[in-house]
């Protein structure tokens, strides 16, 4: 997964909450490299730079890997996406495949086309 502060296949530590207005720090939590952890990694990119270019960072935690991950934002399912800020934390589970509810699930406004 690329993009801005992507970290692969593991969490980093460091990371201080100091994000400017408007900034998305997200974690999508997969287990393996399975059909839907690797659709959710494409709609999760293709959606970041299609309403949040420049205003995102993600971050992939493998819970094959790092199965001690789950436990610090509660996951009991995958794939999960969470959005660690702008506060308040949201998740989402699922494949990310319909737009209409990421937007919902981020409270991200859709572009208006042509206005």
């Amino acid at each position: 997964m690329s993009g801005p502060g992507s970290t692969g296949d593991g969490i980093e530590d460091g990371a201080d909450g100091t994000v400017e207005d408007g900034h998305y720090h997200l974690r999508l939590y997969v287990a393996g490299q399975t059909a839907k952890s690797l659709a959710a990694m494409a709609n999760l990119k293709r959606f970041c730079e299609e309403h949040l270019a420049g205003h995102y960072d993600i971050e992939v935690g493998d819970l094959m890997k790092n199965p001690q991950l789950a436990a610090g934002d509660q996951i009991l399912a995958i794939p999960t996406l969470v959005r660690r800020l702008p506060a308040p934390l949201k998740r989402i589970i699922g494949d990310l495949s319909n737009t209409e509810k990421v937007l919902v699930g981020l409270d991200i406004r859709p572009k208006a086309d042509g206005l």
